[in-house]
């Protein structure tokens, strides 16, 4: 018996060990998404009219996120149904965001105080009036926009550096924006994934090591149950509390597929545009623990790789075979392989055709408007 028990613990020892991920001790700024040495590296090429920055940077500039007469529109409660009905505040909210974060890089590349002015005003001007979001899109909603302002907020705070209402606004993420998305949700994959994105962006803000460790852990268990591997089994990986027990569950989770290939995607079935945001997403994340030197890279880079593989092939026409979601596919992948691409092939060498293709294709990589923005400019060949 003893010898027994004995074996059984060596073996449980030998076991490979889960990569060890915490927050770090003192966090790294400007860090959410971009870097300094990124943002470094980015205003050299653009001074340079180097390629494909410039024309990144030039729809950037002409976009009306960077314009230097916007007027921010808070609202006290913002309030979103699904699909957008009621949409009381929502869009006002996500492009205030948007346009706050493109401020922010406007005002590093040119160094004209005028932008951060304007990114100051609108940050300042929701600081001031949300207390709340509302209705059945709450959580996606906080998420969306609370992935954005993270990154402006670290590019003004801690580069700029003239904000006398800094601490409002952290205020403001970690009573409004954190307490509705950090317990994440299990609704669709990409709502919990965007969800992450902000609660790491905000943590990592807020130098807030407990809640960066709850959204990492939280992550690091949704990844696999978005994009399947082989190695996953005959069945797709299901996250912690989904309540999916049963393989009829699973699959109706998976949109009706029943075939599991590398690089699906839980969403995939579903549409493209979704699965895309979930994408993003995931390698929106790693590129901030990259940048905070807890990098997950390692760990969900196979998926992310061959996520953006797997839906870039179709994206760029390849029928799909009938064992594909009936054979039919929607489209609509959206503006978000430039960081994962960077990460995974650039920065890492692994050849990646098909999502080299589309982004290349794609470039200058604009904005869907909800989260994801100027990616070619930020993260193109990117080797920081």
């Amino acid at each position: 018996m003893f010898v027994r028990i004995f074996a059984v613990l060596l073996a449980i020892c030998l076991l490979p060990a889960a990569p060890a991920v915490a927050a770090p001790d003192v966090f790294t700024h400007p860090g959410v998404l971009v870097s300094a040495a990124q943002l470094d590296f980015v205003r050299g090429k653009v001074n340079a009219n180097a390629q494909p920055w410039k024309a990144a940077w030039d729809q950037m500039m002409a976009s009306r996120y960077a314009s230097l007469s916007r007027v921010p529109k808070p609202r006290a409660v913002v309030e979103c149904g699904s699909y957008s009905n009621p949409n009381l505040g929502c869009t006002d909210e996500r492009e205030d965001a948007i346009a706050a974060y493109t401020l922010a890089l406007a005002w590093y590349v040119t160094r004209d105080n005028r932008y951060a002015t304007k990114a100051i005003e609108i940050m300042d001007a929701w600081s001031n009036t949300i207390r709340d979001h509302t209705n059945s899109n709450a959580p996606l909603q906080t998420g969306w926009a609370g992935s954005s302002w993270p990154r402006a907020a670290e590019i003004i705070k801690h580069a700029y550096g003239n904000w006398p209402n800094a601490g409002r606004f952290a205020t403001m993420l970690r009573t409004v924006y954190l307490p509705k998305i950090i317990n994440g949700s299990h609704s669709n994959g990409n709502w919990e994934l965007t969800m992450m994105e902000a609660a790491v962006g905000i943590s990592v803000h807020l130098d807030d090591k407990a809640n960066y460790d709850r959204a990492i852990a939280k992550f690091r268990t949704r990844v696999p149950a978005f994009v399947y591997l082989t190695s996953d089994g005959a069945l797709p990986r299901t996250a912690p509390g989904s309540g999916l027990d049963t393989r009829d569950e699973i699959i109706g989770y998976w949109h009706g597929q029943t075939t599991f290939v590398d690089g699906l995607s839980q969403e995939t079935c579903r549409d493209f545009t979704h699965t895309g945001y979930g994408i993003a997403a995931i390698a929106n994340t790693a590129e901030t623990t990259r940048i905070q030197r807890q990098d997950l890279y390692p760990e969900i880079g196979d998926r992310l790789r061959h996520a953006l593989g797997f839906h870039s092939k179709y994206q760029l026409g390849t029928a799909p075979p009938s064992w594909l979601c009936g054979g039919s596919l929607h489209l609509g992948l959206g503006p978000v392989t430039e960081v994962g691409y960077n990460a995974m092939s650039f920065r890492l060498g692994n050849a990646m055709t098909n999502t080299k293709t589309l982004t290349e294709r794609q470039r200058p990589a604009g904005t869907n408007n909800l989260f994801v923005a100027w990616q070619t400019l930020t993260h193109a060949s990117n080797p920081n």
